[in-house]
C-alpha cells in the first residue's frame, strides 16, 4: 500500500506538467480500449453482482461518453477566470490538488469509479481507488484499462485493501482528499476521518426518490418509466425511484397498469440479453430487503405483486396501503421493491417527498410543467426530473443533500472538486 502511495505522488509530479491536449488524448484512447473490449468489461460486471449484461453493456457505453465528455470539455472547464478589480491583473487558476482516493461501491462498478476518477485525472491528480471486495474483477480490469490506453503507471491505482484500512490512508499526508460512493455509515466514517486530518471530502450516500404522478400526468408515459426507475439493476441504486406517490384519483388505475407492467419483466440467466431483471449482488441484500417488506407488511402494507425471496433473488414488488411510518417508505429500500401512497394535493405530495433523510432527487410526471415549476424551491433534493426519471448525466452536476451526501460528480461542478482555486492579484 505504501509503495502504491508514493508511486501515486510520483506519478503527480510529472502528470500536472501534462496539457490538457494529451491528457486528453489519453482519454480518448481510453474510450477507444473500453468500446474494443466492451463485451469483456460488460461480462465482467455481470458475472460479479448479477447485473444484467444488456444493462452492463449500457453502463461501459456510459463510460465511453464521459471520457470524451471530459476529454473535450476539462480544459474549458479550468480555464484561468480572470475578473476586473481594481488591480493591474486578478484572476483565479485551478490547479490539482494531488494524490486522491476513492472508495468506490459494487452496484454500479464501472461507471461510478470512472465519474470520480475521470474528472480528477484530467484536472492533474492521480488516484488511488479501493474498489469494493465483491468485485475483484472490475476492480482489476479498470487498473488494467488504463494501462493498456496508455496512462502512465501511477495515475490509476487499484488498493485490493479492506475497509478498516481507508482511515490509515485518509491519514496519510500523501493524501489530499477523498471521494466516497456508499452506504450512510459508510459515509460518516470516512467524513469524520477526513475532517480529522482537515482533508477535502466528497459523499455520494443512498436516496429514498420519491416518484409523483400527478392526477394530469400522461399515464402510460409515467408506468413506462416507472418500471424502469425502479427495477433496473434490480432495484440497487441511490437513485431508484423507491416511494411512488400518486393523486388518488389515479392511483388504483396506476396501480392496475404498473403491477402489469412489472410482471412482463423477464428473469433468468443475467448474460441472457432477454433477461431484464436478475438477482441481488448478495444473499444477504436479498434478507434485509426482506425483513424490511415483512414488517411493513405486519404494519399494514398490502402486497400486490411479489414479496418473496429465493436466496439472493428478490422477487419484483409492489406494495400498497403504505404509510410514512414503515421501512418501505422511510428507510432506503436497496432491491426491486417499490411502496405506492396516494395523496390528494400536490402539497401534500411535496411534504411526502420531503418527508425523509435522503435528499438526492425527485421525479414529478405532469403535464402543467409551468406549475411544478413554481414549487421547485419546496423540493429539498439535489434533483428534480420533471416527466423523467432521476438519472446521471457528464453533462449535468450530481449528487444530493441531507443524508444523501454532500459535493456533486460530474460537468464543470465535479471537476471543480477536486482543485485548489487559486486568486491571483497583481498591482
Amino acid at each position: 500500500m505504501q509503495n502504491k502511495i508514493h508511486t501515486a505522488q510520483s506519478a503527480f509530479e510529472h502528470w500536472k506538467t501534462i496539457s490538457f491536449e494529451n491528457r486528453a488524448l489519453l482519454l480518448k484512447r481510453l474510450k477507444t480500449v473500453l468500446e474494443e473490449r466492451r463485451m469483456h468489461y460488460a461480462a465482467l460486471m455481470t458475472q460479479e453482482m448479477g447485473k444484467p449484461i444488456t444493462q452492463s453493456l449500457a453502463e461501459i457505453d456510459k463510460c465511453g461518453w464521459l471520457c470524451e465528455y471530459y476529454a473535450e470539455q476539462a480544459e474549458t472547464f479550468l480555464q484561468t477566470q480572470y475578473i476586473s478589480t481594481e488591480a493591474n491583473e486578478s484572476f483565479v487558476t485551478y490547479e490539482p490538488l494531488g494524490v486522491l482516493l476513492g472508495v468506490m461501491p459494487w452496484n454500479f462498478p464501472f461507471w461510478q469509479v470512472f465519474r470520480f476518477a475521470v474528472p480528477a485525472i484530467m484536472a492533474g491528480n492521480t488516484v488511488l481507488v479501493k474498489h469494493a471486495s465483491n468485485v475483484p474483477k472490475s476492480a482489476v480490469g479498470i487498473e488494467s484499462l488504463f494501462l493498456e490506453s496508455g496512462f502512465p503507471l501511477g495515475i490509476y491505482q487499484n488498493l485490493p485493501i479492506s475497509s478498516d484500512k481507508v482511515g490509515e490512508l485518509i491519514a496519510h499526508p500523501i493524501i489530499k482528499a477523498v471521494s466516497l460512493t456508499g452506504s450512510e455509515q459508510a459515509g460518516s466514517s470516512v467524513a469524520m476521518q477526513a475532517g480529522k486530518y482537515l482533508k477535502k471530502s466528497l459523499l455520494e450516500l443512498g436516496g429514498s426518490n420519491a416518484f409523483i404522478v400527478c392526477e394530469d400526468a400522461d399515464l402510460e408515459k409515467a408506468v413506462a418509466i416507472a418500471v424502469n426507475a425502479r427495477m433496473q439493476n434490480a432495484g440497487q441504486s441511490c437513485i431508484a425511484a423507491k416511494r411512488f406517490l400518486v393523486h388518488e384519483t389515479i392511483f388504483d388505475i396506476f396501480v392496475e397498469k404498473y403491477k402489469w407492467a412489472v410482471s412482463q419483466l423477464k428473469t433468468g440467466d443475467p448474460m441472457d440479453p432477454e433477461t431484464q431483471i436478475g438477482s441481488l449482488a448478495r444473499v444477504d441484500l436479498a434478507e434485509d430487503l426482506e425483513k424490511q417488506v415483512k414488517q411493513s407488511v405486519v404494519m399494514g402494507a398490502e402486497v400486490v405483486l411479489g414479496g418473496k425471496r429465493k436466496e439472493a433473488f428478490f422477487e419484483p414488488t409492489i406494495l400498497t396501503n403504505v404509510t410514512p411510518d414503515m421501512p418501505v417508505f422511510k428507510e432506503e429500500t436497496f432491491g426491486p421493491v417499490a411502496a405506492l401512497v396516494s395523496f390528494k394535493t400536490l402539497d401534500e405530495a411535496i411534504a411526502l417527498s420531503n418527508q425523509s433523510d435522503f435528499g438526492l432527487g425527485v421525479s414529478v410526471f405532469t403535464t402543467d410543467i409551468e406549475q411544478i415549476k413554481l414549487h421547485l424551491h419546496e423540493f429539498n433534493e439535489g434533483a428534480v426530473f420533471i416527466n423523467d426519471m432521476v438519472k446521471s448525466d457528464p453533462r449535468l452536476p450530481f449528487g444530493g443533500v441531507k443524508k444523501s451526501g454532500y459535493g456533486r460528480e460530474l460537468a464543470r461542478e465535479g471537476i471543480l472538486e477536486f482543485v485548489n482555486c487559486k486568486t491571483v492579484v497583481i498591482r
